[in-house]
């Protein structure tokens, strides 16, 4: 049965589809893939074009709207909006560890979540376009972040599907390796920090203290992890949003509370910084993140937790040698580290599959530079001028290897900036799609 609810201002419809879950086996198992219809209030029975949107991550469910809420408040000025959520995510078959365990042991794990992929995700897509709009229809597409990567893989697999794209902040590297991801995304993680550290200089001696008080023992979150100086110091992840560095600042501001024994940190801030470290609500973005850069003509080998690898490189990330000389305890940023899947409960069941994943060699390409450098899509990018999640020189690189993509190079806005901005980038990407700009 079909699910309609109307919210102010929107009508909501849910829609499940059956795709396979390996693309090159169709006649095999079948998983389940869940998308949200939104369309206007009163255009129910117009016939608008379709806006498919791709959600950032990977392993994050599009977003849940209340009414014409951030971005969407424009898309439906001019479209029939579908979310996806993308396999494994929200409710399509979710994959997590209450779920991955009936698939077996660790190694039948990571084999099921290798079909979990941007070229997965792509041809689920494809398969969804014709079910809605017939062989024939074409539909546009919005892809934030992870999602831009995604698009990305379409205009390489699919691009027929397409009448044009648009991504705000995801212009992946076509030719970068997990390494050369990490190598260039420490130091603009660096210049996040000092940015941060000169807004909040305070913050300097208080990240110290807490990173101090964190060497032995760590602290116990509420929710049963740990505490470490490297969790800790993976709360930079902030640093890359729009107000990231003032909620850190906030966060910060309530660390510390006079206990029975002396000063101990607060459970207001452990339960802050659980809800920030906590994988619980997606796990597959730590499963499955250095996977998304497996390439095999750019890198044959395995991504092999190539985030901590590179970090010894970068020797001012070593908070205990920052602690030694008195200098600024850096934090990290979006890194997914081995030791994460001890710290959190939410992923310690899944540490042997997420260590398959990182040795697994051979991943198939995502994209097809031939293919792009043709490209015969309208495509246009929002380029977010120092975003701490995707490296702007491989953008603009990316940018110059697809036919006919046009950037907008902002520094008004972080990585967040469709979500943030009231519809302000949504907007300019659909004119500069129109040729209005």
């Amino acid at each position: 049965m079909t699910v309609v609810i109307r919210q102010p201002g929107v009508v909501l419809t849910d829609h499940f589809f059956q795709v396979p879950l390996d693309h090159g086996a169709p006649e095999g198992e079948r998983i389940e893939v869940y998308a949200r219809e939104v369309v206007a209030t009163g255009k129910e029975g117009s016939e608008l074009p379709w806006l498919l949107f791709l959600q950032g991550g990977p392993g994050g469910r599009a977003a849940r709207p209340v009414g014409r809420d951030t971005w969407l408040d424009r898309a439906l000025e001019d479209y029939r909006v579908l979310l996806l959520d993308q396999r494994g995510t929200g409710r399509s078959t979710p994959a997590t560890r209450q779920s991955l365990p009936s698939r077996g042991a660790a190694a039948a794990q990571a084999e099921y979540l290798s079909h979990f992929r941007a070229d997965s995700i792509v041809r689920d897509a494809e398969l969804i376009r014709r079910a809605l709009l017939g062989e024939g229809g074409r539909w546009s597409l919005l892809g934030q972040s992870f999602g831009g990567f995604c698009t990305l893989t379409y205009l390489s697999l699919a691009p027929e599907g397409l009448r044009e794209a648009l991504i705000t902040g995801g212009l992946a590297g076509l030719r970068s390796s997990a390494a050369d991801v990490y190598r260039a995304a420490y130091p603009r993680v660096a210049r996040k920090n000092t940015a941060h550290y000169a807004r909040y200089p305070q913050d300097v001696a208080a990240v110290r203290r807490i990173a101090e008080h964190l060497l032995a023992p760590p602290a116990a979150l509420p929710g049963g992890g740990r505490l470490t100086v490297e969790a800790f110091q993976a709360l930079g992840l902030m640093l890359g949003t729009g107000n990231g560095s003032d909620l850190l600042h906030y966060l910060l501001e309530d660390a510390w509370i006079d206990g029975g024994a002396g000063p101990e940190l607060s459970d207001t801030f452990l339960a802050g910084v659980q809800a920030k470290l906590s994988f619980a609500d997606a796990p597959l973005y730590a499963v499955l993140h250095e996977s998304i850069y497996g390439q095999r003509s750019v890198d044959p080998g395995p991504t092999g937790w190539a985030a901590e690898r590179v970090r010894s490189e970068f020797p001012e990330f070593d908070a205990a040698k920052a602690l030694a000389d008195g200098s600024p305890v850096r934090l990290t940023g979006e890194m997914i580290y081995p030791w994460m899947f001890e710290t959190d409960p939410s992923l310690r069941p899944l540490r042997e599959t997420a260590d398959l994943l990182a040795h697994r060699t051979d991943w198939p390409d995502l994209y097809a530079p031939d293919v792009l450098a043709a490209n015969e899509v309208p495509v246009v990018a929002a380029v977010y001028h120092d975003d701490m999640y995707v490296d702007t020189a491989d953008s603009l690189a990316t940018a110059d290897a697809v036919r006919g993509l046009r950037t907008w190079v902002t520094s008004e806005w972080e990585h967040d900036g469709l979500r943030v901005s009231g519809g302000k980038v949504l907007d300019r990407l659909i004119r500069m799609a129109r040729g209005e700009l």
